[in-house]
């Protein structure tokens, strides 16, 4: 990979996303955006008219989405600009345009839902049940199924009119995160002269290290300036605690939590099953930690020791070729139209590739209506990246098969199902390269690699899950959530989740301060699940061949058609049950005896 970073003007056209399924250019932005600022009058004409005949709901429906999908490509473009080179203020101002045009979408359209509602009851089932409503029959059956905690056109404008100041509390956090925070820099063993700095940015990199000085070094320098802002992150949090809770209470839900699952018709008991079937497998997780510290021939095992490699001299690296032959030859199992598509959009160059600076660092995929998706990454010839790409690709065909198969009101699919896709790729990657070497560091290795994503995604968002709905719990009761409560939940989690396998050093506790996921409220248990649902369906996909990959690719064409918990079991995973949860650790398991094997 390049020494240093290049200029974005430097880089080879192949390696940069082609934007014109878009727009041809800014200018054709620009226009199409103020068109649509002012189309959204369109949506006034359709007030106070519901109770007129079915056929004004399917028409406000049918511009509503209309509108939707050219909203969808106009913010899309602008945010992609703005990850081309986020220090050019044109895309800082398209994207706070298109933020502008979202926002008084969501105004024009806040009237919809409560004076549909407002209808008698034997019109609505009338509606229902009308030929003209079956395009849009289970977006009003959805609207139905929220008819309890929908409120008054007018409460739901004053709701709408706050959205620009709701969340307020995770972008303080935001700010001091990335903004204000510095972190005592530590000494850098092969030269005292220079000091190495510590950063978000670097911190798990520096956590990686071969270094135990350095591991201990830059955690101790980061959680102790969380430990110094910690009543500014207990502010914040309990900002949004509050939020969510108001909000719970405005739309009459029995808490946080209920609310929040309802959005997509998730039963909170698959919730508290995630959580329990992860209790039941804890044992394994402290498993894999005896086995860690072993590898790397510790004594004690500290938090700072959980994310170096347990195989340090092995090293691999791939060109950006070789990472899209491997993508080819992974998926392969999932069938000529699926590897095809993913060919052709490699050669359509539906990925930006490569860092440039100014570049958004990570990496997401995007897509919109009637336009192709497209990935942006920073491929750097790790393994991780080749991984990333896999990733990536697989949330992008998700949402081109949903495209292809579903009309603009079901072309989405909701956040409870957006990592399983995703996620079988990563899945049949690893198996991928797992079959072409016996060699026992690389098996070690790509084992390990495994092994990491159930403890990154199933115990460690299970343990996040918990904790926010401990600390919901407390404000929903009247209970305090002060910044120590805050601390002492966490470190107890914590003492929970690794057991006595490791040293629970007193930084650990300041941990909760750092995870953004958290002012999202009860979004992160959704990693988890769709990790176990996603190791189910590629386990399938492998062992079962045609009938397991049919059943999937109908799985990514649902959209949303049907609820995700349908379109899971549709796919073979029935989430309403324990089993694809404790399937999934079953393998975390497996994995764990082949790598103690290959230890002794």
């Amino acid at each position: 990979m390049a020494e240093q970073v290049k200029e974005r003007k430097d880089i080879e056209k192949e390696y940069l996303w082609d934007l014109t399924s878009l727009f041809a250019d800014d200018e054709s932005w620009e226009k199409e955006c103020n068109r649509l600022d002012a189309d959204l009058a369109q949506l006034e004409a359709f007030r106070g008219t519901f109770g007129e005949g079915v056929e004004r709901v399917v028409d406000a429906y049918r511009t509503l989405y209309e509108l939707a999908v050219r909203l969808e490509a106009v913010h899309g473009y602008a945010f992609q600009r703005r990850t081309e080179d986020a220090r050019d203020a044109k895309s800082q101002n398209m994207v706070t345009k298109a933020d502008s045009v979202y926002v008084h979408f969501l105004g024009a359209i806040s009237y919809f839902d409560p004076e549909i509602l407002a209808l008698p009851d034997d019109v609505l089932e009338q509606y229902k049940n009308a030929p003209e409503m079956t395009p849009y029959l289970h977006v009003f059956e959805d609207l139905l199924r929220q008819k309890a905690h929908t409120l008054t056109a007018a409460e739901e404008a004053v709701i709408a009119a706050f959205g620009d100041i709701c969340g307020a509390g995770g972008d303080v956090a935001d700010m001091l995160m990335d903004a204000d925070m510095t972190f005592d820099p530590i000494d850098n063993p092969e030269d005292p002269e220079k000091l190495i700095e510590v950063t978000h940015a670097n911190y798990i990199h520096l956590q990686e290290s071969g270094d135990r000085n350095i591991r201990k070094a830059s955690f101790e320098s980061l959680y102790r300036s969380y430990r110094k802002h910690i009543n500014t992150f207990g502010a914040t949090y309990l900002n949004t605690l509050k939020e969510s809770t108001l909000k719970m209470k405005l739309r009459h839900y029995t808490s946080a939590r209920a609310a929040s699952l309802a959005a997509y018709n998730i039963p909170e008991s698959v919730y508290d099953s995630l959580v329990e079937t992860v209790h039941a497998y804890l044992p394994q997780m402290y498993r894999y930690l005896r086995l860690r510290k072993k590898l790397l021939g510790l004594d004690e095992l500290h938090y700072y020791d959980i994310y170096t490699p347990i195989t340090p001299d092995y090293n691999v690296s791939y060109t950006y070729d070789e990472a899209k032959e491997l993508l080819l030859s992974s998926v392969a199992p999932l069938g000529e139209h699926y590897t095809e598509t993913v060919r052709k959009g490699l050669a359509s160059r539906w990925v930006d590739v490569f860092p440039n600076v100014g570049k958004r660092s990570g990496a997401y995929s995007i897509g919109s209506c009637k336009t192709t998706p497209h990935i942006s990454m920073n491929f750097t010839g790790t393994l991780d990246s080749v991984s990333t790409l896999c990733h990536e690709m697989g949330h992008s065909m998700h949402t081109y098969l949903t495209h292809e198969n579903q009309p603009p009101q079901y072309d989405d699919y909701s956040l409870f199902i957006a990592e399983v896709a995703s996620t079988v790729n990563e899945n049949l990657l690893a198996e991928n390269l797992l079959s072409k070497t016996t060699d026992r560091t690389a098996r070690l290795f790509l084992i390990n690699n495994l092994l990491e994503g159930f403890r990154g995604t199933v115990f460690r968002q299970t343990m996040f899950a918990e904790f926010e709905q401990i600390a919901h719990r407390r404000v929903q009761n009247g209970e305090s959530a002060s910044p120590e409560d805050l601390c002492n939940i966490y470190r107890d989690l914590i003492k929970l989740y690794f057991g006595d396998e490791i040293v629970i050093d007193d930084e650990v506790k300041y941990e909760w301060a750092r995870i953004p996921h958290f002012y999202r409220p009860f979004y992160v248990y959704q990693y988890a699940t769709g990790f176990s649902s996603a190791v189910a369906l590629s386990e399938g996909i492998l062992r079962e061949g045609e009938p397991a990959v049919k059943r999937y690719l109908e799985f990514l064409s649902l959209g949303n058609s049907v609820y995700p918990l349908e379109a899971l079991a549709h796919g073979g995973v029935d989430l309403s049950t324990p089993e694809p949860v404790a399937k999934a650790l079953d393998k975390f398991a497996k994995l764990l005896d082949e790598a103690e094997t290959l230890v002794d």
